[in-house]
């Protein structure tokens, strides 16, 4: 059974930075796509990234690109997202996943921009 436990989130002004971990078990680690995903106060589950632990190729959704990393520790199955220059549009309960459409996730981290 897969297991997916973020942590990290909190409250950030705009412009600060914060770092997602997710710590995954019951799949081959090494050889997964993993996702970011979101879900924003009263929209749909959005996509933020994704990365295959094998070679570390990475995809970003292009609001985030150049301002979120993500990147695994293949040796602790762990999954981080390091969000920096955050806006107040980045508010949203994010998930790690087993897919792009995060149908299967995690229980989530909230994440809070604001002044």
């Amino acid at each position: 059974q897969v297991q997916l436990v973020e942590s990290g989130g909190g409250y950030v002004q705009p412009g600060g930075s914060l770092r997602l971990s997710c710590v995954a078990s019951g799949l081959p680690f090494r050889d997964s796509w993993l996702y970011w995903v979101r879900q924003a106060p009263g929209k749909d589950i959005e996509w933020v990234s994704s990365i295959f632990a094998g070679d570390q190729s990475t995809w970003y959704e292009k609001g985030v690109k150049g301002r979120f990393t993500t990147s695994t520790d293949n040796a602790k199955n762990t999954l981080y997202l390091q969000m920096d220059s955050l806006r107040l549009e980045d508010t949203a309960v994010y998930y790690c996943a087993e897919d792009r459409q995060g149908t299967r996730r995690g229980k989530g981290t909230l994440v809070t921009v604001s002044s």
